[in-house]
């Protein structure tokens, strides 16, 4: 007799890790450096959050909670989100995002990038069906498309070397051309192709040029095409002079939104959340853009699980009423995470470790290749284990990536002030340093 209390999909969830890093972060959030109370601490650069300019935003939040709160915030509204939300959301995206005039009808809203990840995938695609994904790509994608969907992801491979990256993301059309064939040859159905830009973990950034021959492609193809722009303000300063000279060109950012503006295509659509460019990550406040109206209908008549709590959006739409404050902030922001952003790569170049020069995100991504003792999986884990254990330094390893090469691993460098991570760099040099390097 099965004695399993749990339903099958209740045992796989209990069996499946969220990610493979964890473990080891919980256990580093109760040894955090601190220069005064820990100087030996550690620093769990691995879980994408961006903590620079949280003093500053705190102010606002905590201003903003302290004002009479309105009668609507305490009731039901519509599951997408209240429409003063929509609108104060939409007024913000047009003017610092977009560059674009949009309406708040067009968004829905879900708690954080996961939620909206979730809820757009089970509307878009059927179980089983495929959603491809340039490789490196973020790891957890595959469980935000296929826990509740069951959409499976298909890593598009364009590179194996990682200087091959050293002018941006290599994606062309003939590679998803030969992703369909495969796909389709398998009998599946892709479904969605998925971008990341500023991308994670390479810190990449599509082309206007680009993301336009993706959609004809898409449109072409009947394939949903989403852009997930959740680091889209968080941008490095290229010109900067520690970091300059590794750039021959510098693509100027232009949102997908306002190629979904131009083409108004039912399967052209946008991600964003605030949790990385205002590192409010616990606030849990995603939001998908299009402009299919069956979709965003679909969105509402099912999104009630999955609705932000009033009170955020409340609390939310205060700040970003601000809007000298949010200029300044987002400046703010973009100058301290180039600052900390060549603290590291200066670090690198001086190791002579390879990495993807970044144009944005809140990730360097380094290739440890060269100290494993034999290139597997299980060397890059216990090289992984090593940094960790030697340093405090705790990395993002390369498994769940999809990529090809071992020994990739991506660095979380604005998880930290800029003066405790330099500390972490002197401790990446005193490791290396020890490899005979």
């Amino acid at each position: 007799m099965n004695t399993n209390s749990l339903s099958t999909r209740g045992q796989s969830a209990a069996q499946t890790i969220m990610r493979v890093d964890y473990e080891h972060w919980t256990e580093a959030q109760e040894n955090l450096y601190h220069p005064g109370h820990n100087p030996t601490g550690v620093f769990p650069l691995n879980v994408a959050e961006n903590k620079l300019c949280w003093p500053e935003l705190r102010k606002e939040i905590e201003a903003a909670a302290k004002n009479s709160i309105p009668d609507w915030v305490a009731g039901y509204t519509s599951p997408r989100a209240h429409p003063d939300f929509c609108a104060a959301v939409a007024a913000f995206l047009s003017k610092h995002l977009f560059h674009i005039k949009m309406e708040g009808e067009q968004l829905a809203f879900s708690p954080g990038a996961t939620g909206v990840i979730e809820m757009t995938s089970f509307l878009l695609a059927d179980q089983g069906d495929v959603a491809a994904i340039p490789a490196p790509c973020y790891p957890v994608y595959k469980n935000d498309i296929g826990n509740m969907s069951g959409v499976e992801r298909y890593d598009i491979v364009t590179h194996h070397d990682m200087d091959q990256l050293h002018d941006g993301p290599l994606l062309r059309t003939a590679h998803l051309e030969d992703a369909k064939n495969t796909i389709e040859s398998s009998g599946k159905n892709l479904r969605m192709l998925i971008l990341t830009t500023p991308d994670n973990p390479t810190g990449g950034m599509y082309s206007e040029a680009q993301l336009n021959a993706y959609a004809d492609w898409c449109q072409g193809n009947g394939v949903h095409m989403i852009v997930n722009e959740i680091y889209g303000l968080s941008r490095i300063d290229t010109s900067h002079p520690d970091i300059a000279k590794d750039y021959q060109s510098d693509p100027h950012f232009v949102s997908f939104a306002k190629i979904m503006h131009e083409r108004k295509s039912d399967y052209l659509h946008m991600w964003y959340a605030f949790s990385k460019d205002f590192g409010i990550s616990g606030f849990r406040v995603g939001l998908l853009y299009s402009q299919n109206q069956e979709l965003l209908t679909g969105y509402e008549n099912i999104n009630l699980s999955h609705s932000i709590s009033n009170h955020t959006q409340w609390v939310l739409m205060q700040v970003l009423s601000k809007d000298q404050f949010i200029s300044n902030y987002i400046a703010l922001n973009q100058k301290r995470l180039t600052e900390s952003y060549a603290i590291v790569v200066k670090t690198l170049r001086e190791l002579n470790i390879p990495y993807v020069p970044a144009r944005g995100s809140l990730f360097v991504w380094l290739d440890l290749s060269k100290y494993f003792v034999a290139i597997t999986p299980d060397a890059e884990n216990n090289l992984w284990l090593e940094v960790y254990k030697s340093t405090g330094i705790l990395l993002t390893p390369g498994q769940g990536f999809g990529h090809t090469k071992r020994g990739h691993f991506r660095m979380v460098y604005p998880y930290v002030p800029a003066n405790d991570l330099k500390v972490a760099m002197n401790r990446l040099k005193v490791f290396i340093d020890s490899k005979g390097n």
